[in-house]
């Protein structure tokens, strides 16, 4: 297990850059019903800036990269989806961008341990809430937000099912992947009840600061996946 304080020795430089264009976000905070290309710049440079930390973190074409490339890869995808999000018109190409997003975030996290019953039981959550939007769908969005929620569902249920705290199998990355996905959820959450249920006041605060700290939360996995991949091809060697 990667120890913290080198932990935070090795990637907090790496990440300042993220936590100085979150604050730049926050300060000048465009409205969301205000959509420019300005926006649209402030909104995806936290987003850039961890796609910036995990390449720093190292990156080939090699398999021991090969968690880091698909983490890269949905950053990528959110990033695309940040930024159509910003026009109302293109809210269902923002939503297959996350999708995209997500599928290569459950690529990166996998299927084992597959803890099965956490996924019934997350499944069941994801489909209360697509009854519960249902009556406020239209158009595409009756067969889109469903699709979404079952992806990020499983996003969330891999995220968490990695997280083991036996045999020292759990490490804090994980566990703050574990958050960043929860948080993910919420944000999305609250997406959904403000669009397509009642206005909520402050959504767009709340949105972006759960999803920031969401896609850190994320982005940090990189950190132990890549050294428990080094670790198993030395013994392999």
């Amino acid at each position: 297990m990667t120890s913290v304080g080198k932990v935070v020795k090795s990637v907090g430089p790496k990440l300042v850059p993220f936590f100085k264009t979150v604050a730049v976000y926050f300060v000048i905070f465009v409205p969301q019903d205000k959509p420019s290309i300005f926006s649209t710049i402030l909104k995806c440079l936290p987003i850039v800036s961890l796609m910036l930390f995990v390449l720093l973190h190292g990156m080939n074409m090699k398999d021991e990269y090969k968690y880091s490339r698909r983490i890269l890869t949905g950053l990528v995808f959110c990033c695309a989806g940040d930024a159509l999000l910003i026009w109302n018109q293109y809210f269902d190409l923002g939503m297959l961008a996350f999708i995209i997003g997500h599928i290569q975030y459950v690529l990166a996290f996998g299927f084992k341990p597959l803890n099965l019953p956490l996924g019934l039981v997350l499944y069941s959550l994801g489909a209360m809430v697509v009854l519960d939007f249902m009556p406020g769908l239209h158009g595409v969005l009756i067969f889109g937000v469903p699709i979404y929620i079952f992806v990020i569902t499983t996003m969330l249920w891999r995220a968490t099912a990695r997280v083991q705290f036996f045999e020292d199998l759990w490490t804090w990355s994980k566990l703050c992947t574990c958050a960043g996905s929860m948080l993910f959820a919420l944000s999305d959450l609250i997406i959904g009840v403000d669009k397509f249920k009642y206005n909520i006041e402050y959504a767009q605060v709340l949105v972006m600061s759960t999803y920031y700290a969401a896609q850190v939360g994320i982005a940090l996995s990189v950190v132990d996946a890549t050294s428990t991949e080094k670790s198993a091809k030395n013994k392999i060697i």
